[in-house]
């Protein structure tokens, strides 16, 4: 058994960006609704804020929240171990969405010494349809 096994995931206050992730996040719109060492969920709204030239939610946008909700499950399990940094992104898209809402899941697939793989979700409220899939690799940086 390694040594966050047994570790119950802890859970922290569910909330706005601006409260939990910073300027860049609370630009995105996340609101996190769930928050632990074993899954992220937050919801965004797609917007003009968020387009590309074509009227359409950039990438870079999905890249981001997918970025962001593993960056911030794979720090939660590791605790005060260490911090993390992420190492790879690859995010697939599936749907072109200019209005509406979106709920973004985060899970790991490996919890490791050095380091974490997190796969991130993103549904379509309106629909239940998958906007987009990313996966992300995070290096724990230890003492």
């Amino acid at each position: 058994m390694g040594e966050h096994d047994a570790v119950e995931p802890r859970v922290l206050i569910p909330g706005s960006a601006a409260e939990i992730g910073g300027e860049f996040v609370n630009y995105i719109g996340l609101e996190f609704v769930e928050l632990t060492g074993e899954k992220v969920v937050a919801t965004w709204q797609a917007g003009p804020h968020l387009h590309q030239p074509h009227g359409i939610v950039h990438g870079g946008a999905h890249c981001s929240v997918v970025e962001t909700l593993a960056s911030m499950g794979a720090t939660v399990w590791l605790g005060d171990s260490g911090r993390v940094v992420g190492v790879n992104n690859n995010t697939d898209f599936y749907r072109a969405i200019s209005e509406g809402g979106f709920t973004s899941t985060a899970t790991p697939l490996h919890q490791g010494r050095s380091q974490q793989v997190w796969v991130v979700e993103t549904i379509i409220d309106d629909t239940g349809k998958l906007a987009s899939r990313g996966q992300v690799r995070l290096q724990n940086l230890t003492p």
